[in-house]
């Protein structure tokens, strides 16, 4: 049997930690009898190091991340080939990251559609920026499948780590939403979990948009658990 690794990066804020925990529990309940183990890149236990000294034979690693950048380019293979060092009995393949499948922006627009997303309504998608330029950019083109997603042009992307001197990118994002039309502000956390980072947005969208809704963050959603065990069986030896 194959194992499966979550892989996802960690956080100070307990609400990811549950998070991950209830989307390993989902994987782990819809593919039955596979060993899913969940592992944590940074500031949880245990670490993707701790879990591969754990197994053998072969694995298949599975970033619970958005976007091709620097923990999916260069951490994670650096720690899978550690491993292979130390266990040469190890096979390790890593799968993609979340973000290029389509479900994650169909559950992005399930999740506005849940806090009542209205046609005259101006959604700002907040995001993890990166120093990746191609991974800014595969974040940029979600937020472009987004508003062909729910059939608006009225979709502003904000990096909640460059919200800028008293939010004044936040700010020109919403004022641009206003010129266009929008007649309330909606935000589409393109994240994981709440933490700090969606908490410091929800503070700045209260001052800037009072009566703004926001969505919940993708979590568990059930397009979110099929492309994770998708890519799991598409990814499977053929003798398994």
């Amino acid at each position: 049997m194959t194992t499966l690794i979550l892989a996802a990066h960690g956080s100070r804020d307990p609400r990811f930690a549950a998070t991950v925990a209830r989307i390993s529990a989902a994987v782990r309940d819809r593919l039955g009898d596979v060993d899913v183990r969940l592992a944590y890149l940074d500031l949880n236990t245990p670490t993707v190091s701790e879990v591969l000294a754990q197994c053998s034979g072969e694995i298949l690693l599975a970033p619970l991340l958005l976007s091709e950048a620097f923990h999916s380019k260069i951490d994670l293979p650096s720690l899978v080939d550690q491993a292979c060092r130390d266990n040469p009995t190890l096979t390790v393949r890593q799968l993609p990251t979340l973000g290029g499948d389509p479900r994650i922006v169909t559950a992005l627009a399930d999740r506005l559609d849940q806090v009542g997303l209205r046609r005259t309504d101006g959604v700002v998608m907040t995001a993890v920026g990166s120093s990746d330029v191609v991974a800014d950019n595969a974040v940029r083109a979600r937020a472009t499948e987004l508003a062909l997603e729910i059939g608006t042009p009225l979709v502003e992307l904000v990096f909640a780590t460059r919200l800028g001197a008293a939010n004044e990118t936040l700010r020109a994002a919403i004022d641009n939403l206003r010129r266009k039309g929008a007649q309330r502000i909606v935000v589409s956390p393109y994240f994981l979990s709440a933490g700090l980072l969606t908490e410091r947005v929800d503070t700045a969208i209260d001052n800037l948009a009072p009566g703004a809704q926001i969505a919940g963050p993708l979590g568990a959603h059930p397009a979110l658990i099929d492309v994770v065990c998708d890519r799991y069986r598409a990814a499977l030896p053929i003798h398994a």
